[in-house]
């Protein structure tokens, strides 16, 4: 560009700082980014602040086709300005022979930059008429834009760890794999690899004898999901099944997390907007909203994250929200009613299927309403509710016939948005958040009922996700006017995790449950439930 600088900052940072903090302090200066989040956490690093006024071309990208695996400058320049310029793994290489940018020579880095801005520069108009074509404008600038602030604002916070904590797990743990492997090796008679699959699948097909599935030239297949078959076959599967996931846990979190752990003891995981095609957000070095939580070794290892001294956290999240979306979505009276009166809806729907009063419903009819009631939320088939259950197939589509019949406007509801998504080729959420569903044009039978899956599951994990994204704005806005020192610092799907003194926690907990449960005007109520502890563990 004619009219830009590219200007070193190293060694004069504080120069840099003082000539140029109130330029991007200031609300009258528009700041354009290309992932504005990236750069309001490195300018943190300088001290310095960006104001509001900004606008992320990025996130307009991912707006218009959020089936993409991955996003860079050079794809934006092509879709929308026909320039052609290297990514960034092009101009910086990858592997051994990655180099930063401050090992760049000047002039490369000078026609990097400007071809970099040239894009930017004559791409935006472009982008913001097509986000108003889609109908997203609104959708990206009271929520996707706005969030990407408060997410670097929570980068830049990190969370406390318990390193002796950790270190404890770390013990418990690598004793427990050594007695669920001592168990293995007693089952099996002898020790073997229990990581290598042709092992393990001799051991248990050839020797144990345990039916198999067919034999492939590298042996037996033994997956999770054939292994979870055979869990009642013998004791062993369980043993090994556990010990897998004991293993991950070590390697994913206990092992996995020490490189991120920063010198104050915090972690700073990095947030994304731009990577599920749904509008949750995902985590990643390292992730934090994989923890398992259905195990107990996984929920203790919440308790390695804690307030820092003098501090508690504030844990909100909203209960059973794609039901209740789902719920408003179809219009069902019948599922509206029980939220209403504020009854279990598991079992309601458990009583209502199975033609059984209220107070008659087992527990295992409840867990199966349960299974019915998430697994409706996701597109679920008779084969994968068969499997989720453990019943036949026959059961299983049963079970989903009674259930349709027990809503009949989810029924329809689900009829009626297949039925648009195959003729318009899109869904879209309650608040405008458009996903394309090509797999709906596809001349494969399984490529074509995975797109209805999506058809079904995007409204409501979509009108989910951003539903929290407004309340974590709200929060984060209200912390500030109000004056409190607490700070939001984790987002876990429908969870939200604030750092608060003591002192200001039972403030802080009303506050948040009255924002979330305050988003958006539906015929159902949306519920927070929030607790306080000093660690994850103890304020779920």
């Amino acid at each position: 560009q004619k009219d830009s600088v590219l200007i070193s900052i190293v060694d004069n940072e504080e120069k840099f700082k003082e000539i140029f903090s109130d330029v991007f302090l200031s609300e009258n200066v528009k700041k354009v980014a290309y992932d504005v989040k990236e750069s309001i956490v490195l300018l943190d690093k300088l001290g310095i602040e960006i104001s509001s006024n900004y606008e992320d071309l990025m996130l307009m990208e991912y707006l218009i086709n959020p089936n993409r695996t991955g996003y860079d400058i050079s794809k934006l320049g092509a879709d929308f300005t026909n320039s052609a310029m290297k990514s960034k793994e092009e101009f910086l290489g990858k592997g051994k022979q990655r180099r930063e940018f401050n090992e760049v020579e000047i002039d490369e880095l000078s026609d990097y930059a400007s071809a970099y801005l040239n894009i930017m520069e004559n791409s935006e108009k472009k982008l913001t008429d097509r986000l108003s074509e889609l109908g997203m404008l609104k959708l990206f600038c009271d929520i996707e834009n706005p969030l990407a602030k408060v997410l670097a604002n929570m980068e830049i916070a990190g969370i406390q760890v318990r390193t002796d904590e950790l270190k404890r797990l770390g013990n418990v743990f690598s004793s427990k794999l050594i007695e669920i492997e001592k168990n293995i090796y007693n089952h099996a008679g002898r020790a073997f690899n229990i990581n290598s699959p042709k092992q393990l699948g001799d051991v248990l097909f050839n020797d144990l004898e345990l039916p198999h599935g067919k034999k492939t030239k590298t042996g037996y297949s033994t997956n999770a999901e054939v292994l979870e078959k055979l869990k009642n076959a013998h004791p062993m599967v369980k043993d090994v099944l556990d010990y897998r996931a004991l293993s991950k846990l070590m390697s994913t979190y206990i092992d996995g997390m020490k490189p991120y752990i920063d010198d104050d003891e915090r972690i700073r995981s990095i947030f994304k907007q731009n990577v599920a095609a749904t509008g949750r957000l995902s985590s990643t070095e390292p992730n934090l909203q994989n923890i398992p939580v259905r195990t107990e070794d996984g929920r203790k290892l919440r308790a390695v994250f804690a307030a820092k001294k003098g501090y508690v956290l504030v844990d909100a999240d909203y209960s059973q929200i794609e039901l209740r979306i789902l719920a408003c979505l179809s219009g069902d009276r019948n599922m509206q009613n029980a939220f209403l009166e504020g009854e279990d809806i598991h079992r309601k729907t458990a009583a209502e299927v199975n033609h059984v009063d209220f107070e008659d419903v087992t527990d295992l009819q409840r867990s199966r309403a349960k299974a019915v009631n998430f697994g409706i939320i996701y597109g679920i088939s008779d084969y994968g509710l068969s499997q989720d259950l453990g019943i036949s197939r026959e059961e299983a589509k049963e079970y989903i016939e009674g259930y349709k019949n027990t809503y009949p406007s989810i029924k329809k509801y689900m009829d009626d948005v297949v039925k648009s998504a195959k003729k318009t080729g899109y869904v879209d959420t309650y608040y405008g958040r458009r996903r394309d569903i090509p797999e709906l044009m596809s001349n494969n039978f399984n490529i074509r009922s995975f797109g209805e899956r999506i058809a079904l599951n995007t409204p409501i994990q979509g009108t989910a996700a951003d539903i929290i994204k407004i309340a974590m704005i709200r929060v984060d806005r209200e912390l500030k006017n109000q004056g409190f020192e607490a700070r939001m610092i984790l987002q876990v799907h429908d969870e939200l995790i604030i750092e608060a003194p003591e002192n200001e926690a039972e403030k802080v907990k009303n506050l948040v449950s009255d924002i979330m449960e305050g988003v958006g005007e539906f015929e159902v109520p949306l519920i927070a439930d929030a607790k306080i502890g000093k660690s994850w563990f103890d304020a779920k």
